[in-house]
C-alpha cells in the first residue's frame, strides 16, 4: 500500500473520556454528585488531612460529646439552579436540608447559621423572597437562625446566589444511629415517593409539563422523625436522608459502612407516574434521583410494622413504604430484586445524573 493511502494514526493526545475518571487530574461535576468521585475525594483527600475519630464516622452530622452533654454538628451548601422551583426555593431548600441531616443523626435540631455568596447585580427581591422563605421554613421547623455571613463576588464568579448553613442539634437520650449501626434483618422503610425534588429540578430545565406537575418535597423532617424515635426508640438503628445521588447512594453508602448487604423490592418502591414518566423520557432511574423530604430507615424486624404505621399517620409519610431487607449474602452490595423475578447490582454511580439540585 502506498504511504498516501495508508490511514493516519489518531491523535489521542487532547482526548479526554467522557465519563470521570478516578484519577481524573482537575475537579469535575461529578465530584459534588454523591457518587464514587466524591467519595473518593472524600476518602482520599479530605480525610486523611482531617482525620478524627468525630470526622471518620461519615455521617449525616458530626456526633460530638461534650461535658454539657452530647451534641450534632452538621454544615452543607446550596447551589441548585434554578433557585425557584415548584415546591420551594433555595432558601427552604437551605434550612430543611440542615434541618434534615441533623434529624435523620439521631439530634433534635436548635440553631442554624446561613452564609450568602451573592453575585454583583443580584435581585435584591430575589434575594429577599429567598431569606423569607428560609425565615419560613425555620419558624416551621422550629430552629432559629442566629449567626451568617455575607459575602460579594464580581459578576459572572457566583451564578445568583449560593447558600451556606451550619446546623446544631442535641442528640437524644439512649438513640444511637448512624452508617455503621445496620444489622442483619433489619426492614428498609422508606418515607415516601422517591425522585420528586430531582425531576421537579429537571422538569424546570427541560420545559417538560405533565399532566399532574411535579412538585419538589423540600421539607423538614425532624417532626417525623420525632415520632419514629418515640414509638420505636434504640429498634431504630440507622435513618438517613436520600439526596444526592438518590436512595441508591444512601443504601450502597449503608452496605459499605456497615459490612452487610442489602436487597430491595423494586416492585415495593413508591414512586409517582409522573416522576416515573420523567425518568422514562429522560433516560434516568428513580433510584438515583435526589430527595428533599424523604428518610430511610433501618429498624429491627419486630418494629418494622409500628415504624410504618408511625410514618403513615404523619403528614410528611402518607405514602411510606417497606421496601427491603438487610441480609449477609452480597456484603457491602445493594440488590434489586426485579419485576421479573430476577436480581440486579445497583452500583454506586460515578457522579450524579442530575447536577446541582442542591
Amino acid at each position: 500500500m502506498a504511504d498516501q493511502d495508508r490511514i493516519a494514526s489518531p491523535d489521542f493526545s487532547n482526548w479526554s473520556c467522557p465519563l470521570p475518571l478516578a484519577d481524573y487530574p482537575a475537579i469535575v461535576m461529578g465530584h459534588g454528585g454523591g457518587g464514587k468521585l466524591g467519595n473518593e475525594l472524600v476518602e482520599h483527600l479530605f480525610l486523611p488531612a482531617f482525620r478524627n475519630p468525630v470526622l471518620e464516622n461519615l455521617g449525616d452530622a458530626a456526633l460530638v460529646d461534650l461535658a454539657s452533654g452530647r451534641l450534632a454538628m452538621s454544615t452543607d451548601s446550596f447551589v441548585v439552579q434554578p433557585l425557584f422551583f415548584p415546591g420551594g426555593s433555595i432558601g427552604e431548600l437551605a434550612v430543611n436540608g440542615t434541618v434534615n441531616d441533623l434529624a435523620v443523626s439521631g439530634a433534635e435540631p436548635k440553631y442554624l447559621s446561613a452564609s450568602f455568596i451573592l453575585e454583583e447585580g443580584f435581585a435584591l427581591n430575589q434575594l429577599a423572597a429567598i431569606v423569607q422563605a428560609m425565615a419560613a421554613a425555620a419558624s416551621s421547623a422550629g430552629v432559629r437562625i442566629v449567626t451568617g455571613d455575607t459575602k460579594v463576588v464580581e459578576r459572572g464568579h457566583g451564578d445568583g446566589c449560593y447558600i451556606n448553613t451550619a446546623g446544631v442539634g442535641l442528640l437524644r437520650p439512649g438513640i444511637e444511629v448512624g452508617p455503621r449501626r445496620a444489622r442483619v434483618g433489619d426492614a428498609i422503610l422508606v418515607s415516601g415517593t422517591l425522585g420528586d425534588h430531582g425531576m421537579a429540578i429537571m422538569s424546570v430545565r427541560e420545559g417538560l409539563e405533565f399532566e399532574s406537575p411535579i412538585r419538589s418535597d423540600c421539607a423538614a423532617l425532624n417532626g417525623l422523625v420525632a415520632q419514629v424515635l418515640a414509638a420505636a426508640g434504640p429498634a431504630v438503628h440507622t435513618m438517613r436522608d436520600p439526596t444526592r445521588g438518590g436512595l441508591a447512594s444512601t443504601l450502597n453508602e449503608i452496605a459499605s459502612s456497615s459490612g452487610v448487604g442489602i436487597e430491595i423490592d423494586e416492585a415495593a418502591l413508591p414512586v409517582r407516574a409522573e416522576v416515573q414518566s420523567a425518568c422514562e423520557l429522560l433516560g434516568l432511574d428513580p433510584v438515583y434521583v435526589a430527595n428533599e423530604g424523604k428518610a430511610v430507615f433501618l429498624v429491627a424486624p419486630e418494629a418494622a410494622d409500628r415504624v410504618l404505621a408511625t410514618l403513615r399517620a404523619h403528614p410528611l409519610g402518607r405514602d411510606a413504604a417497606r421496601i427491603g431487607q438487610v441480609t449477609a449474602q452480597h456484603p457491602r452490595m445493594l440488590v434489586a430484586r426485579t419485576a421479573m423475578g430476577a436480581n440486579r447490582v445497583i452500583p454506586l454511580q460515578i457522579g450524579e445524573q442530575l447536577p446541582r439540585i442542591c
